[in-house]
């Protein structure tokens, strides 16, 4: 007797369940899906790809003289282009994980409502291609340490290293949970999708990525930029390519136990909205 195989479909499941098992099997369609949405980024337009590299040096040539020429905000030291740099390299990559995955109901309702899959696999892909925009720019911001290491100008710490893939998981899960909390209200609710612009510009001068956390004085406002997640996966990046920035293990074990939050109240409101966006978005 042959062995049959079986795939039951049903919207009858736990708030809490993953199914990563099914979305192991689906891995080649997580791989098209980061490959499509790299594509389509920058498909139809003139430098292609190359914006990669000059978003984040034209943010940094703006950040350095409003920031650091104007506003003259110190940065512990570090020399103002490769501080700006390696700032907005793993600030775009959280805020365009998050930013891809708050309309990913909205943007993809055309392939959800024709064929099944595990709905988790695109918001996965979405994190993935950002990883990959992270990379490219780490080009950049290797070409800038390798300079200023010749000229003695920073020390990094290179043990420290080893945990940055540590905090590219945290903020890729980090920008999951909130992108997919986002993308489930929006599809009952399109306002949010404006405030979520705004709202991560917000979120981007609540951390510590145009100045140090150093710069601040103890007290509430401080306090509080720590309770952000982001700020301390931030430093600790900064701490390990450039040798300076505010590194607590609290901090860091508290900003990991609100993205385990986060992620777990995505999970349950993705898994409860999948079963009826389509007659909502």
């Amino acid at each position: 007797m042959s062995n049959q195989h079986h795939t039951h479909i049903t919207s009858h499941h736990r708030l809490l369940d993953l199914n990563l098992r099914e979305v192991w099997r689906y891995r080649d369609l997580i791989f098209l899906f980061t490959k499509r949405s790299f594509v389509i980024t920058y498909k139809q337009t003139i430098l292609g790809p190359a914006w990669i590299f000059l978003n984040p040096l034209i943010s940094s040539i703006v950040y350095a003289f409003v920031f650091g020429g104007i506003a003259g905000i110190s940065t512990d030291g570090i020399p103002q282009m490769l501080f700006y740099l390696c700032s907005n390299a793993i600030w775009i990559y959280f805020s365009s994980g998050l930013t891809k995955n708050a309309n990913v109901f909205a943007n993809n309702a055309n392939v959800f409502g024709k064929v099944y899959f595990p709905r988790l696999t695109m918001p996965i892909a979405n994190v993935l291609e950002s990883i990959v925009q992270f990379g490219v720019q780490m080009l950049l911001v290797i070409l800038f340490l390798l300079y200023y290491l010749i000229t003695g100008a920073v020390a990094p710490n290179w043990w420290a290293w080893l945990l940055i893939p540590v905090v590219l998981v945290h903020l890729g899960l980090l920008s999951l949970g909130c992108g997919i909390i986002i993308s489930s209200l929006t599809t009952k609710y399109r306002d949010l999708s404006i405030v979520v612009t705004f709202g991560i510009q917000l979120w981007m001068y609540a951390t510590p990525i145009v100045y140090p956390i150093s710069q601040l004085a103890d007290g509430t406002m401080k306090t509080i930029l720590m309770i952000n997640p982001v700020t301390a996966p931030v430093e600790l990046f900064r701490y390990a390519v450039l040798g300076q920035g505010t590194f607590s293990w609290f901090s860091y074990g508290l900003s990991w136990g609100i993205t385990v939050l986060v992620v777990f109240a995505g999970i349950m409101i993705f898994n409860h909205v999948e079963k009826t966006f389509m007659d909502t978005v």
